[in-house]
């Protein structure tokens, strides 16, 4: 079982910054992909970022592309989004999530991912 837990969320102005952790239990970080997704009111959850078991593959979501940074610390097994150059339309409920399928390959589809944290609610307002 693997268990997510999300913080760091809040209310900034756009072009502010925000770092975002997501705390894993129940597996190792090498062990298991995390990604970052987000889903604001009335839409649909969405892809924002991932970070393979591996460590050495990310992907973006090309609205965050340049602005977001994913990394982790084995150690603390924490993955982080910081969040740069924010805009009113990243306002969302972010949620971190465990592929433990290990594919070297990490996935995008909110379907690939078994376990989900709790979210935290991101507020840019403009």
């Amino acid at each position: 079982q693997v268990q997510l837990v999300e913080s760091g969320g809040g209310l900034v102005q756009a072009g502010g910054s925000l770092r975002l952790s997501c705390a894993v239990s129940g597996r190792t970080l090498s062990s298991v992909a995390v990604g970052w997704f987000r889903q604001a009111p009335g839409k649909e959850r969405e892809f924002v970022a991932v970070l393979s078991w591996s460590g050495d593959i990310t992907y973006y979501a090309d609205s965050v592309k340049g602005r977001f940074t994913i990394s982790r610390d084995n150690a603390k097994i924490t993955v982080y989004l910081q969040m740069n150059s924010l805009k009113a339309e990243d306002t969302a409920v972010y949620y971190c999530a465990a592929d433990v399928r290990g594919s070297y390959i990490p996935n995008k589809s909110i379907y690939d991912y078994s376990y989900w944290g709790q979210g935290t609610q991101v507020t840019v307002s403009s």
